[in-house]
């Protein structure tokens, strides 16, 4: 077993000894996981750089990542399910659980309704990702650098982009969403790849105006690695500074050489070996949950669903003794890409950098223009898993996520996997939203429109249940939900943007300037399994991309609706332009939807010119309205997309919506 030792920092019961319905209290245990592993074993061979990897007195590669554990203190009362949380950038929330967590993490981990703990799950955490900045809230991994058999370090290219929302005088050699300026949090930012020359002259700059647009270089003079301090610039290999300043809404991009280089997928053994340590493992062996686990699940959101699916295209679902890690697995917000996870550079939190997450294989199964699926090398090496694929509208407005559901060529829609099921939780964007309407993060990213307020944490909920009794008692989950060629739900993004030109407020993106999924040559992939990254002109266009149709209020007809969209008080879309005053406003924001709510009445909306009809012309007062949004939670329920125990709550977050929207008209 590749876990060799777990270092237990702290072991006290959990939320004071508060008790959780039938499950009771739940304790804590935190600390860090140690690991050894054979470079040469066949079950790590997917993993990139790992034979460069200094070795350890016994011949093994060590590393180690930090580790939460909550389980119920009385075993007997647990379901004997493990569910592994995939820590997205290393923050440690509970998810499924309500309200949606924090923003920013804590060392509390509020447990808010506690569904996870009612319902009896032992949740960990392992870290995975190697550019977690250090930070006590935060769960990182400590990963090997690769060194060359002649001891000098590895090197490779990076590429970093970012899209600047304001002006700043410098800029991080790292990736978040939506580009925050400098010092909005210390949590929207990570370890950063070094330059391995300050003064390095074939290192490139070049700006853009649009994602596909053309590149115009910056001459090297005008910019530097260095950040502003004071007014005055010093040098810093994880910092470039531009004279005068990144402007907003520009897309830059600096391309230039690291001698320091992690061996990345060295997150794809913690996140397997935590699995089975913990469901495996013995007294003996340190394991705090020893024979309480039947079943291990995964669950990552977004940048860490993405993880998931690199995870099983590497076939790494199998440790070195042969045993399955994880039973079931749950993407969630990971559209049809991978990312860098597993090559020299590779960069986890990048986003739109074309590189190893933009390559096919993008459908679970081989499709007619591609001989090769997502789960092909894990069907060889074996342990394949149930796999339920969940996806927001913002996955599909990013362009690439009907590649899950269609052929390259975007002409058919394929099968998925007979082990997976894949859904759309229609118009909604990626995070749940929530009243009271917003148009800026608290990172200074702002759109045009109002934010996306669907809250879908119900949806997810029943997802995360289907998964669960798949594995344990074979019950197939809803057949999948997404958007169809064939029926026609399935429609290009240009068609929805102008069936809803007409609303009142509506500042429709351009569509040329929608973000695409290239197709591109990347050449031979190296050794070190790098991807090499086109430049101008060396795109073969773009693959397909379709959107769920609408009906007449502008809502998604296809996937999962909650009662938002059945029973509406506004257009819910999975997209949102970016503000005016942070540059770029015929691009979207990325990740962000809009939600435009109707008219109050009849008089408010025929003076805007809304052809949608008005709140209290389709209810009469706010009972008739939460009347039949409890007819249509009664419906989703017997749909199987929502669980019984949630209807109240659907009921809860209708009831927001109107106060939100009409008042206690």
């Amino acid at each position: 077993m590749a876990v060799t030792r777990l270092e237990v920092t702290a072991r006290e019961p959990y939320w004071g000894g508060h008790p959780f319905g039938d499950t009771g209290a739940y304790e804590k245990v935190s600390g860090r996981l140690h690991f050894a592993v054979d470079p040469a074993h066949p079950a790590n061979a997917p993993v990139a750089d790992l034979s460069l990897a200094p070795l350890n007195a016994d011949g093994m590669v060590s590393f180690s990542a930090g580790f939460r554990l909550l389980q119920p203190v009385d075993p007997a009362r647990g379901n004997r399910n493990l569910l592994s949380y995939v820590v997205n950038r290393g923050r440690q929330v509970i998810p499924f659980n309500r309200p949606t967590p924090e923003v920013d993490p804590s060392e509390t981990l509020d447990p808010g309704d506690g569904f996870l703990m009612r319902r009896g799950w032992t949740v960990a955490w392992c870290g995975w990702q190697w550019d977690v900045i250090d930070d006590p809230v935060l769960v990182g991994l400590d990963a090997p650098v690769a060194i060359n058999p002649d001891g000098t370090p590895a090197s490779t290219e990076i590429v970093v982009q970012f899209q600047p929302s304001e002006i700043h005088a410098d800029q991080e050699l790292s990736h978040w969403p939506q580009h925050p300026a400098p010092g909005r949090s210390r949590f929207y930012r990570h370890r950063p790849y070094p330059t391995a020359d300050l003064h390095d002259q074939s290192a490139t700059m070049t700006v853009r105006d649009w994602p596909g647009g053309p590149r115009t270089v910056i001459p090297r003079e005008s910019w530097a690695f260095a950040r502003e301090i004071d007014g005055h610039a010093v040098a810093d290999a994880t910092f470039v500074r531009l004279d005068g300043g990144f402007l907003p809404g520009r897309i830059y991009e600096v391309r230039y050489r690291t001698d320091r280089c992690p061996v990345a997928g060295t997150g794809f053994v913690a996140i397997r070996d935590v699995a089975t340590f913990l469901r495996l493992g013995g007294e003996e062996d340190g394991n705090p949950a020893a024979g309480r686990l039947d079943h291990a699940f995964a669950y990552g959101i977004s940048q860490c669903g993405r993880f998931l699916r690199d995870y099983l295209h590497a076939g790494m679902n199998i440790d070195e003794l042969g045993n399955r890690a994880y039973d079931g697995i749950l993407p969630h917000v990971a559209g049809a890409r991978r990312g860098e996870f597993n090559h020299r550079g590779a960069q986890p939190s990048v986003q739109h950098v074309f590189g190893a997450g933009h390559l096919p294989p993008f459908a679970t199964d081989p499709v007619p223009d591609l001989a090769f699926g997502l789960l092909d090398n894990q069907r060889r090496r074996g342990g394949v898993p149930k796999v339920v694929s969940t996806n927001s509208s913002s996955e599909y407005w990013r362009s690439e996520a009907t590649l899950t559901h269609t052929d390259l060529a975007g002409l058919r829609d394929v099968p998925v996997a007979p082990e997976e099921r894949v859904y759309l939780f229609a118009g909604t964007q990626h995070g749940p939203g929530a009243v009271p309407l917003m148009t800026e993060t608290p990172y200074g990213a702002a759109g045009t429109h109002a934010f996306n307020v669907v809250d879908y944490s119900p949806l997810m909920r029943s997802a995360l249940v289907h998964l669960e009794r798949w594995v344990c008692e074979g019950v197939e989950p809803p057949a999948s939900a997404v958007p169809r060629l064939g029926n026609g739900t399935a429609v290009p993004r240009a068609t929805v943007l102008a069936t809803l030109a007409c609303l009142p407020g509506m500042s429709p993106a351009d569509a040329a300037h929608l973000p695409s999924l290239p197709r591109f040559d990347p050449g031979p992939v190296s050794a070190d399994g790098v991807v090499r990254i086109p430049g101008d002109g060396e795109s073969w266009g773009a693959y397909p991309s379709y959107v769920s149709a609408v009906d007449a209020d502008g809502n998604e007809v296809a996937g999962w609706r909650l009662p938002d969209l059945s029973v509406p008080l506004g257009t819910h879309t999975g997209w949102n332009p970016r503000a005016p005053h942070t540059g770029a406003p015929d691009q979207l924001l990325d990740m962000i939807g809009s939600t435009i709510p109707f008219a109050v009445d009849e008089a408010s909306r025929i003076a805007s010119g809304d052809p949608r009809p008005s709140i209290l012309a389709r209810y009469p007062d706010r009972a008739s309205y939460l009347e039949r949004v409890a007819a249509a939670a009664d419906k989703a329920i017997a749909n199987g997309h929502v669980l019984a125990e949630d209807r109240d709550l659907l009921v809860r977050l209708a009831s927001d919506r109107w106060d939100a929207f009409v008042g206690h008209a």
